[in-house]
């Protein structure tokens, strides 16, 4: 993604006529003195609701982050042997599999960015080898989660089920980061900018061709139900409480 105010490096796409309608901001110096323009100024001026390929990519992340937290919910519920939503799991694991694995993961990254990634060479070439493997054992445990719930949770299974759920949470936490800060980067470095350009629209047909309409916005509608349930819907509840006092 492109710093703003930085100039587009070979990488960058400047392509301002189809996908970027960035609206200027009058600025108007006075004594040497900037003045901004008002903020109602900005906001009435043109958007592009079209988003490029990494950050098409990394919001997704976004979504599969936040299942990653219900799954994390679930796995503290089953350590204190606590009865978990089981509908709503299904559902996690149901979107994680369909949105994450079979769309994200298989049809975007294994397809496109772990190929040109490879064959550039170096680090981010043996990375991406870990994560493609990561995506294989990530599978097992979706299988795993959706077999266990399917009849239910006994208790003797939620220990087990817990340890399976933390470890898909280390696992991504790390490897979704990884592929934000050095893979992505690393993928748009291979692409001169109309190539790069292309594939954003191709991203874009294709999550529409899998699932019928806007893949994203249906993912983060049923990830938002699915807060709900694990009551992790209210974000201000969330914040962390201050720190205690400094005892000397």
């Amino acid at each position: 993604m492109t710093s703003q105010g930085a100039r587009p490096s070979s990488g960058e796409v400047a392509d301002p006529g189809r996908r970027r309608c960035m609206g200027s901001a009058g600025i108007a110096l006075v004594g040497g003195i900037a003045a901004a323009a008002p903020l109602a100024a900005l906001a009435d001026g043109p958007k592009s609701t079209d988003v490029l390929a990494v950050e098409d990519l990394m919001r997704e992340h976004g979504v599969l982050r936040r299942a990653l937290l219900v799954y994390a919910r679930a796995a503290s519920l089953l350590q204190h042997q606590r009865a978990v939503p089981l509908e709503p799991l299904r559902r996690t694991a149901e979107l994680f599999r369909r949105f994450g694995e079979d769309y994200h993961e298989h049809a975007l990254e294994e397809a496109h960015v772990f190929p040109a990634v490879v064959a550039a060479g170096g680090r981010a070439a043996t990375i991406c080898r870990t994560l493609a493997e990561q995506h294989r054992r990530g599978r097992q445990i979706t299988d795993y989660v959706l077999a266990v719930g399917a009849g239910g949770i006994g208790r003797s299974a939620m220990a087990p089920l817990a340890g399976a759920l933390d470890g898909l949470v280390r696992m991504y936490q790390h490897h979704t980061a990884i592929e934000d800060t050095v893979v992505f980067p690393a993928w748009k470095r291979t692409l001169a900018p109309a190539r790069y350009s292309e594939l954003s629209d191709q991203f874009e047909a294709l999550e529409k061709r899998m699932f019928g309409h806007d893949g994203f916005e249906d993912a983060v509608g049923r990830i938002g139900a699915i807060e709900q349930a694990f009551g992790l819907a209210d974000l201000a509840a969330l914040t962390a409480p201050p720190p205690p006092p400094i005892l000397r």
